[in-house]
């Protein structure tokens, strides 16, 4: 019997089955799809604080060959986000589809030992004192846990039971996939003229992702879209519609911005679009899908090798919060770009170049958008720098802080006594309080006492002997 069940087999299950397999638990993906990864994903950027997750996994440096660095983001006419300057050996939006990640994930899962079932698609979830059942047309499956990674329109979620509050903000967006008569200048170029909004950017293969959404005609999504339709709304948001042809696909879709409000329901959880979905401005969906399982996935390893019930709570404590800022950040994007008067746009333009001539502002904004800048809760009295994100620091005698991670272990940054949970390492610039990192890069514990550090160890690890501390 599987120890956790992730319906979905998209980037978040996928990131999360392999960070469980890794971790030496019995876990079984279940995907309602045939097993072909799609090249018609929506999702098409990833994030610094993704990449440097995907960095502790060994897997960063080969996503960033099958795509290109944008270090600017423009949102609208002058109005850019500079990425350049993030603290973070990523300081960019990587350019590059959803199914090279999907690629990358897949082969790391299958690896670590995750069974993936295809043609399984959920039925009925339901759950007891002793674990959970998920049924699909096949047969039933049984484990401690479940993990509901399965998207918008999520079984595990409908069937436990749970609302998905929100509303639709933009109805009719077209997609297309298109080859182009003259490459955009920029690398992702994105406008709004009020009645009009469209982006364009490169899947690397010859063919181009357009999103485009016409204020002036929005029709069900099952309504027949033609390529023309396409080029008049780029012509009128982006000046140019870049000599479109050939479009191997085309469709519409609308944008909502929802979020469930318990990511925890008893031994069931909701992650990536399962838990929230938003508008696509910014690029954040499939970026805040991956770090949910990157939060949960060593939680749900500690637990089921001794750790606190109670340790599984604070995925809820930690990622709801990022969410609802995404839902935030995102639709405030979006709104922007909605604006329809002329003298609107103009003090859109005004105002925000304003407030991104502020320091701190852009430094927020910038750490927003690329996940870096988000900080989890912490314990009362805690160190200030606990639940913060740990940055990649170099090591004495060679390597880096994400390099060591890779072995889905807590790393001790410093000089705090051993310990037989985590492995230890030497800072090459000593100095300052002695750092638990978490396997998802944020720290756990931060100081000087050793007797706090092995009372934080109890809590994210369970008690000294039990078999989370004992493996390999």
């Amino acid at each position: 019997m599987s120890e956790v069940i992730v319906v979905g087999a998209g980037p978040t299950g996928l990131l999360l089955a392999g960070d469980l397999a890794e971790a030496g638990i019995a876990v079984t993906v279940l995907e309602r799809r045939d097993g072909t990864i799609s090249n018609l994903s929506r999702a098409f950027g990833v994030h610094a604080r993704t990449l440097e997750q995907l960095d502790a996994r060994g897997l960063a440096d080969r996503l960033v060959t099958m795509g290109a660095a944008l270090r600017r983001v423009r949102l609208f006419e002058r109005v850019e986000i500079d990425l350049g300057a993030l603290p973070s050996r990523f300081p960019y939006l990587l350019i590059t589809p959803q199914y090279n990640v999907e690629r990358l994930l897949l082969e790391r899962a299958l690896k670590a030992g995750a069974e993936i079932v295809y043609d399984a698609e959920a039925l009925e979830v339901g759950q007891d004192a002793g674990g959970v059942t998920v049924t699909t047309a096949h047969g039933v499956h049984r484990a401690a846990y479940a993990v509901g990674a399965d998207g918008y329109h999520s079984a595990v979620r409908n069937s436990l039971g749970q609302p998905f509050p929100g509303k639709s903000v933009l109805k009719s967006i077209m997609l297309a996939d298109v080859k182009v008569a003259e490459a955009p200048a920029e690398l992702l170029t994105v406008n709004g003229v009020g009645d009009a909004f469209a982006f364009i950017a490169p899947f690397g293969d010859g063919y181009y992702r357009i999103f485009a959404w016409d204020r002036r005609h929005s029709v069900p999504d099952d309504v027949p879209l033609d390529l023309e339709e396409v080029r008049g709304v780029a012509r009128r948001a982006l000046g140019t519609d870049f000599g479109m042809h050939d479009a191997r696909w085309l469709s519409r879709f609308h944008s909502d911005e929802r979020q469930a409000p318990h990511y925890r329901i008893g031994r069931v959880f909701l992650a990536g679009d399962a838990a929230h979905v938003h508008s696509p401005a910014g690029g954040q969906g499939m970026n805040t899908g991956l770090q949910d399982a990157a939060n949960l996935g060593w939680k749900l390893a500690a637990v089921l090798r001794g750790a606190p019930d109670a340790l599984l709570d604070t995925y809820h404590a930690e990622r709801h919060p990022v969410g609802r800022s995404v839902l935030r950040s995102s639709g405030a994007i979006i709104r922007a770009a909605m604006i329809e008067s002329a003298a609107g746009q103009v003090l859109r333009g005004f105002a925000a170049r304003r407030a991104l001539a502020i320091p701190k502002i852009r430094e927020k904004v910038a750490g927003q958008l690329s996940g870096i800048g988000y900080h989890y809760p912490a314990p009362h009295g805690a160190h200030e720098l606990t639940g913060s994100r740990a940055a990649d620091v170099p090591l004495a005698g060679g390597g880096r802080l994400y390099e060591a991670l890779r072995g889905r272990r807590f790393v001790l940054i410093g000089d705090a006594g051993r310990d037989d949970r985590i492995k230890v390492v030497t800072p090459a610039a000593p100095g300052g309080p002695a750092m638990l990192v978490r396997p998802d890069g944020y720290v756990g514990w931060a100081g000087t006492d050793t007797t706090t550090l092995h009372r934080a160890l109890d809590t994210l690890l369970g008690p000294a002997g039990s078999p989370t501390t004992t493996r390999p």
